[in-house]
């Protein structure tokens, strides 16, 4: 067996969670098994791993390439890059504003109502030029990097029109290229009603089928197509129709579901064998059991309510109890401007009740399998994307103890992001 060569060797890793073997996605007492090397090495190499094990057998399976290095990472913990499972990042303006609002006690069918909310910012970046829009998510996608996140799903649905739509999609490959990270693309334009179509829902759900899934599936632009299921926006009949469409044209399924009330989201994510359900702060127990039989992820955005200032808390420790595979995001959007994936893992686990190590899944292997990049990214192994992120920390469980931490090194590709 020949030995692989290395450009760079990294050592000082006092605990590695590598999520290598096991299920994808994880479910149950799998969440909490990470893959844990002790005093653990890995080689790198055209930017991807041919090495990961104990250090005591670096010496004798790698070879460093002349002009090669090796970095020492002085005890850290480190666990594979993140992956943010749910981002609105594509958006003009903002909606500080609301902030005020939010503490007076308004909710968000509230704030809407005053004319502020998702609506809002569709005017704000209906407003906006392409180039300011990309300009404004790649520093997003930058800060996102600097603190771990290695790849990311990306939602369109704040221009609500179908040309404004297609050209939101068409940003995403173009943010992936200059950034370097891997970007799903899902297309949710059914994001809410437009104003152009203010009472005839059904008109703009067939608009969405006829003149916009079909260009969608055609040019590649998104993998997947998501509805926002609550009362006020689209019904489960609307999201089902939408959803077969999608489904028929070969593209994958998600759905934003349960937010606010219990609307019937979780069981028609289950019963169309979506990839993954969303948010899921009021989904019912029998919402829960029906996803986990159907093996549908529920994505958590622990972060979400806080930013709502509502009283609601992330099914965390319902959803693994009951069987659902469970991934994390930020919900980056104007609403809940969270670009921190390391402060998600705290709240996950403060707010959502996961366990640390639960989290950690949460947020790398079970999140590429929600954002359809399992095989790209969310673990650590010969022959993948040498991402990864480390901590000045004893132990991988130490993260998400620490509200906020911040890394000590990222690497994206065996290059360095960020180096304090």
């Amino acid at each position: 067996m020949t030995t692989p060569a290395a450009t760079e060797v990294v050592t000082g890793i006092r605990e590695l969670a590598t999520l290598d073997r096991g299920p994808v996605p994880r479910v149950g007492p799998a969440m909490v098994e990470l893959g844990r090397i002790e005093d653990a090495a890995l080689a790198v190499d055209g930017g991807r791993f041919v090495w990961v094990g104990p250090r005591r057998r670096l010496r004798r399976s790698v070879r460093l390439r002349s002009g090669g290095r090796t970095r020492d990472l002085g005890g850290a913990a480190v666990v594979p890059g993140f992956v943010d499972a749910h981002t609105h990042l594509l958006f003009g303006g903002d909606r500080a504003d609301e902030l005020a609002l939010k503490v007076a006690g308004l909710d968000y069918a509230a704030i809407a109502r005053r004319g502020g909310g998702l609506l809002s910012t569709v005017r704000a970046t209906r407003r906006a030029t392409g180039a300011a829009l990309r300009a404004a998510a790649l520093g997003r996608l930058r800060r996102m990097a600097a603190v771990g996140t290695a790849a990311a799903e990306v939602k369109s649905g704040y221009a609500l029109t179908i040309e404004g739509e297609l050209a939101l999609l068409r940003e995403i490959p173009r943010l992936a290229r200059a950034t370097g990270m891997p970007l799903a693309a899902t297309c949710l334009a059914a994001h809410a009603v437009p104003p152009e179509y203010a009472g005839r829902a059904d008109a703009y759900v067939e608009a969405i089928i006829g003149r916009l899934l079909p260009v969608v599936a055609r040019e590649g632009l998104a993998r997947f197509v998501d509805v926002f299921v609550e009362p006020g926006y689209f019904s489960a009949a609307q999201g089902e129709r939408l959803l077969r469409a999608a489904q028929a044209l070969g593209l994958g399924t998600k759905l934003h579901a349960d937010e606010f009330a219990d609307s019937g989201g979780a069981r028609l994510a289950a019963r169309l064998g979506c990839r993954s359900a969303d948010h899921l702060l009021a989904t019912p127990p029998a919402g829960r059991r029906a996803l986990a039989r159907a093996g549908v992820t529920a994505v958590l955005l622990p972060l979400t309510p806080v930013a709502a200032m509502a009283p609601a808390r992330s099914p965390g420790r319902a959803m693994v109890d009951a069987g659902v595979p469970v991934a994390l995001g930020t919900d980056l959007s104007p609403n809940s401007w969270v670009e921190s994936m390391p402060l998600v893992l705290a709240h996950a686990v403060y707010g959502a009740r996961l366990t640390p190590a639960e989290a950690i899944c949460a947020a790398t292997v079970n999140a590429a399998h929600a954002s359809g990049l399992a095989d790209t990214v969310g673990r650590i192994a010969a022959g993948r994307r040498a991402d990864f992120v480390a901590f000045d920390l004893p132990s991988v469980d130490r993260i998400p103890y620490r509200i906020g931490a911040i890394p000590a090194f990222v690497s994206r590709q065996g290059k360095p992001v960020s180096s304090r």
